[in-house]
């Protein structure tokens, strides 16, 4: 009977050992598919991260060129544009240019509904920048006037999209913008062109101390 007892113990702690070793083993499991599922959620938050920070850095909008027409002062701007090396495309729709002449800042975006802000080609304004109907702009917005579209991607104004090879005027009524006959002589002038995804363009020049001319180039 002593014998048979301690058998019986010996079982019994067997079976407890046992039970244990399957807690562990279903505890580590857990850990392991709760390791698992974060690790895939961090490496799908790594790649999104990754991209987008991409984007931002590689893409964007440069600026090459800014020439203002004067009446009594500059009454308009045609700032040439083009994408960054590397850049996605860029929605014109989604654009957002900021201009500030040191007393006054106004944001300006494209208004696809009126035919008047937007040209496809330069031949329909005879080669003139300043014929594309920016005097018919708001303080609310900036016209568009198409130089170089190898694939007609900005062919059409509801979707003017912007990629490699493309280069665009936006245009800007500044007596709009401003107020009065434009912008004056030694005014500072900044700002930056915002697109959806990407570094923004920027702008920065001066004025001439007098006009006398009519077309000034000012960056």
């Amino acid at each position: 009977m002593i014998k048979l007892f301690k058998k019986n113990e010996t079982a019994s702690i067997g079976i407890g050992a046992m039970i244990v070793f399957i807690a562990m083993v279903l505890v580590a499991g857990i850990a392991a598919s709760v390791l698992i599922q974060t690790s895939t959620t961090l490496e799908s938050q790594a790649m999104a991260t990754g991209t987008q920070t991409t984007q931002e850095v590689a893409g964007g909008i440069a600026v090459f060129g800014i020439e203002g027409r004067v009446a009594t002062d500059i009454e308009a701007l045609a700032i040439t544009v083009r994408p960054r090396a590397g850049s996605p495309n860029i929605d014109l729709n989604q654009t957002v240019l900021l201009l500030s002449d040191g007393t006054k800042k106004v944001v300006l975006t494209f208004d696809y509904a009126d035919t008047n802000h937007f040209n496809a080609t330069v031949s329909a304004t005879d080669g003139d920048v300043f014929g594309v109907h920016y005097s018919d702009l708001t303080n609310e917005e900036f016209g568009i006037l198409v130089l170089n579209d190898p694939d007609s991607s900005l062919s059409s104004r509801t979707s003017a999209v912007m990629n490699r090879g493309d280069k665009v005027i936006l245009t800007v009524d500044t007596t709009e913008c401003f107020g009065g006959t434009g912008i004056a002589e030694r005014a500072d002038v900044s700002g930056y062109i915002y697109p959806e995804h990407g570094s923004p363009g920027v702008i920065s020049f001066r004025t001439p101390a007098s006009y006398s001319d009519t077309i000034y180039a000012l960056q």
